[in-house]
């Protein structure tokens, strides 16, 4: 069946055979989760990381009815300039265009454990805990973190802007115009006042909401046909938090001062897969700026 953006038939819609993707961060956890998401839907994804053993097992994969290989690997450092211009060459010779980003990798960064152990020695007063949180962390601590998980979505997004009107502009004219779609991962912490001892990541998350509209705004303002928004997920299985089996086990105590979330249980793959691929899909060609929670309810039953 040709893709009809008008039809009510959402198999056509959200089909995105002939489409290419790039997940950053894509070799496990909620990338991972994403990428098979797209592949299964007939995306081309290259998933992009540090660590090419770890990739390359996501690469024996298999999809379709054909049994068919979708996912490749792309060995890329977005923190470095020039690991991100080899990945806009690999994929520029490949396909010459880029039709999905998914900016998704990041890190947890410097946690202050004492901050949630009431009977932390490092509580006793004032005192002792402003200078147990000024010493327990670094500046390069922090310049690392900001740098991975909101400076890389800014570099790497522009280092593919070309690509990525390419792809909208090998699509139909007019109103049916399939606008490339670019997806940045944030976190459902960021609007959390709890900090969790993650004072770095829930501040780099935050952030990294609003550099979503602002990147969206300032596309939008010029005339770029390319669309941002973000999902900003609770708890899934990954590297960032636990196993699936762990956090199953632990749903109705996931930490100190952290209430459980209503459905007492973690994301599951294809629930965070499912709205990844609707908002890299042309039924969602109406969305830009927006950053959409899925979580379980955590936030509602959280500050």
């Amino acid at each position: 069946m040709s893709s009809n953006v008008n039809s009510l038939d959402f198999s056509a819609v959200t089909d995105l055979t002939g489409r290419v993707a790039l997940v950053t961060g894509g070799g496990t956890g909620i990338g991972l989760m994403i990428a098979k998401g797209l592949a299964s839907n007939g995306a081309t994804v290259y998933v992009g990381g540090r660590r090419v053993d770890v990739l390359e097992e996501a690469t024996h994969l298999r999809f379709g009815k054909e049994n068919e290989k979708r996912i490749i690997a792309l060995q890329l450092d977005v923190t470095d300039k020039s690991s991100i211009l080899s990945a806009v060459d690999t994929m520029s010779k490949a396909h010459a265009k880029l039709d999905i980003l998914i900016n998704n990798a990041g890190h947890l960064g410097p946690r202050t454990a004492f901050t949630t152990t009431p009977d932390a020695p490092e509580r006793a007063s004032c005192a002792t805990y402003g200078r147990a949180q000024f010493d327990s962390q670094s500046f390069e601590d922090w310049g690392s973190h900001f740098a991975l998980n909101i400076g890389s979505t800014f570099f790497v997004t522009n280092a593919f802007l070309g690509l990525l009107e390419a792809s909208t502009k090998s699509t139909r004219s007019g109103e049916d115009k399939q606008w490339a779609s670019v997806i940045n991962i944030t976190s459902a912490v960021s609007s959390f006042t709890l900090s969790h001892g993650y004072f770095a990541y829930v501040s780099s998350k935050a952030a990294l909401g609003h550099l979503t509209k602002v990147m969206a705004n300032d596309l939008a303002m010029k005339g770029m046909p390319i669309r941002i928004n973000a999902i900003s997920p609770g708890v899934f299985p990954s590297e960032l938090t636990a196993s699936k089996e762990f956090l199953d086990k632990n749903a109705s105590d996931p930490g100190t001062a952290l209430r459980p979330s209503p459905m007492l249980r973690p994301g599951r793959e294809h629930e965070i897969a499912a709205l990844a691929v609707y908002m890299a899909s042309p039924a969602s060609n109406f969305m830009m700026g927006h950053e959409v929670l899925l979580d379980g309810g955590l936030s509602l039953v959280n500050p």
